[in-house]
């Protein structure tokens, strides 16, 4: 028994090792897709809107994602040639969900 045990280990332990492989392979190839995108969409970002990005970049690097995503779209589109800080901010309030408001009443 303790050798059927021992060949279930080693078995369980080498597809553990497979999964974390494939796991830090699909990682790098989502970080490769990203600085693609990055490389595609800075150089049409102005002075104030690449100072911007990169204020949303380390504060929130999911929506820095998601700005990406759409900026780049625009872009292919045709429907952007160079953005500005102003077009810059339009996009992200589009992006980000308004802010509900609570009021509490007391009684």
């Amino acid at each position: 028994m303790s050798e059927l045990e021992e060949i279930r280990k080693q078995k369980l332990a080498a597809l553990q090792q497979q999964a974390l492989q494939e796991q830090v392979q699909e990682q790098a190839q989502v970080q490769q897709q990203l600085n693609e995108l990055e490389n595609f969409v800075k150089p049409r970002l102005t002075k104030k809107a690449l100072e911007r990005f990169g204020n949303i970049k380390a504060a929130h690097p999911e929506k820095a994602v998601q700005l990406l995503v759409g900026l780049a779209q625009l872009i292919q589109a045709g429907k952007l040639d160079m953005v500005d800080d102003n077009t810059l901010k339009d996009i992200l309030s589009k992006i980000i969900p308004e802010k509900r408001e609570f009021k509490i009443r007391r009684k």
